[in-house]
């Protein structure tokens, strides 16, 4: 913690200059939060020392920097929102929030954001609040460091971690979610970089997000929730290195793509999920690079998405490599790897000397009837496939790899 606040001493080092430390303690002269915010001028830093600090909503509505030492207590006694900040520059660090107010029409959160910049909210822990941190209308500011975690039950008793409405040019770096509604939720919030987050048993998705354009998701891990990351009526996306695992249910998935264009799904590990990627009326969309092992259905590729492109991906202990609903192929498979493909490499280099057809007629049938995945490694299913593959009927003829891989690629 001695680390964090020294960095955040640093990075408002010219107003620190010329600004003054007030000491809030329990037993001190300020006592209170709420004193202390009344008293400081623009610059100023609150000390908070240890404590627990039950003083309802407060409001900052002034630029200064708010410290917690020891990991002071902000108790919302189950009844207020805990800091509601409409000023720039404010900084908050080193703090524990707990037990916040609940609502059905209004967000209440622990640290409520609105029309503001330069706000960084860095180090502090959440512990059963309803919405962690909100921002809405605020631009050019950072979230780190942070821990929350609540242990609702039911959706309708808690909201997201991280919310960010109508928000641009946001960092959310290195942060821990668990047990909210959304781990990280995003509405028209754009040119947003989000790095090194760890969104794990949230009751929804790990991530979520709607028209929010021109986005970076980058190192982050998906783990353990209703559905992974849910991407929505969006474009100019980036999704590299991020690890989707364990998203199991009857509609869950790691990656939903849902009419979304122009964007970038790289270097990610698609690990035990019911469905690795599904993806919906999606367009123009480069898959390169990432790993598929142990999903239920790797890739749903439904027939209302074109110009999509798949090469370098390694598909390995999957029960479907690629599923469809169409006979009409309007993307591109290429040089992937495939733990299935039967054929030769007779010129020893490296690619199979005959295509790879991905989707096996037994998909087709389970896509028209899902009762019949309880034929699942009969002989019948053998049977269906072989005759398949002699005599190709039901699958898409053009849906095919013409270069398979013999090799796995060595993905990082």
């Amino acid at each position: 913690m001695n680390a964090i606040l020294l960095s955040v001493l640093l990075s408002a080092a010219p107003l620190v200059l010329l600004s003054k430390t007030i000491v809030v303690s329990r037993d001190g002269e300020v006592n209170s939060l709420k004193k202390a915010i009344s008293i400081a001028a623009p610059g100023d830093t609150l000390l908070v020392k240890p404590g627990i600090y039950r003083e309802g909503n407060l409001l900052v509505n002034k630029s200064i920097v708010i410290l917690g030492e020891g990991l002071p207590v902000l108790d919302g006694e189950n009844k207020y929102e805990i800091l509601t900040i409409n000023a720039n520059d404010v900084t908050i660090s080193g703090l524990k929030f707990i037990d916040t107010g609940t609502a059905s029409i209004t967000d209440i959160a622990a640290i409520s954001v609105s029309d503001a910049k330069g706000i960084k909210i860095i180090g502090n822990t959440f512990q059963d609040t309803f919405f962690g941190i909100h921002f809405s209308n605020t631009t050019q500011s950072l979230i780190e460091s942070n821990q929350l975690e609540s242990d609702a039950t039911a959706e309708q008793e808690i909201g997201n971690g991280i919310h960010l409405w109508k928000c641009e040019n946001i960092t959310i770096n290195n942060n821990v979610i668990k047990g909210h509604r959304d781990g990280i939720y995003f509405e028209f919030a754009t040119h947003c970089l989000i790095t090194n987050n760890r969104s794990e048993r949230n009751l929804r998705y790990g991530l979520h997000f709607m028209f929010s354009h021109n986005d970076e998701y980058r190192n982050n891990f998906f783990v353990d929730n209703g559905a992974g990351v849910s991407v929505m009526y969006t474009k100019g996306v980036k999704m590299i290195n991020n690890t989707f695992k364990h998203n199991w249910g009857s509609s869950s998935y790691g990656l939903l793509l849902k009419e979304i264009s122009d964007s970038f799904v790289t270097g990610n590990r698609f690990l035990e999920n019911s469905i690795g990627i599904y993806m919906e009326g999606s367009s123009r969309i480069e898959l390169t690079d990432n790993l598929f092992y142990r999903n239920g259905y790797a890739v749903k590729l439904q027939a209302s998405c074109d110009g999509n492109t798949f090469t370098h991906n390694n598909f390995s202990s999957n029960t479907f490599d690629i599923a469809t609903n169409g006979n009409l192929v309007l993307n591109t498979i290429n040089s992937n790897y495939w733990d299935r493909y039967e054929g030769y490499d007779l010129n020893k280099d490296n690619i199979g000397d005959i295509p790879y057809r991905p989707v096996s007629m037994y998909s087709m049938v389970v896509e028209r009837m899902p009762t019949a995945v309880l034929l699942w490694r009969s002989f019948l299913v053998f049977l269906m496939d072989r005759a398949e593959k002699a005599i190709p009927v039901l699958t898409p003829e053009n849906l095919k790899d013409e270069s398979p891989s013999i090799k796995p690629y060595d993905l990082i």
